[in-house]
């Protein structure tokens, strides 16, 4: 009887601590969904930027805004500027996509754990109602 009851304080110990990880792994989920939408904006803005810059004659001035002051700036090293931060934006998303997959996959692992401790609880407590 005691023997019963001490495994299942520590299944229930056991369940606790998944659960546990299961939230904070669903918390990282839900950072990591946050950030990737703040990348998926400045990539629109980004190529926003990229089609206008297209449009424009080879003579036409370009400014950028460092802190208060607007400053001119050659039009294909603004070109460069934001093909570069494309690029970075978008390998930085890629790098949050099987981020993000891994930790979709940790989880799915996680909830099936602790519905296999939460089987084996259900079948002690269903073999002590039982005895």
């Amino acid at each position: 009887m005691s023997s019963s009851s001490t495994a299942l304080r520590d299944l229930q110990r056991d369940l606790e601590n998944k659960a546990n990880d299961l939230s904070k792994l669903q918390k990282d989920i839900a950072k990591s969904h946050q950030v990737r939408k703040k990348y998926t904006i400045q990539l629109g803005e980004n190529e926003l930027v990229l089609k206008e810059l297209d449009l424009l004659n080879e003579d036409a001035n370009v400014y950028k805004l460092i802190g208060p002051v607007l400053v001119k700036q050659d039009l294909a090293e603004a070109n460069a500027n934001v093909r570069k931060r494309i690029e970075y934006i978008s390998a930085e998303l890629k790098r949050l996509d099987s981020s993000l997959q891994d930790l979709e996959e940790k989880q799915h692992s996680k909830r099936e754990a602790i519905l296999k401790v939460q089987q084996r609880i259900q079948s002690l407590q269903a073999g002590k109602a039982k005895a």
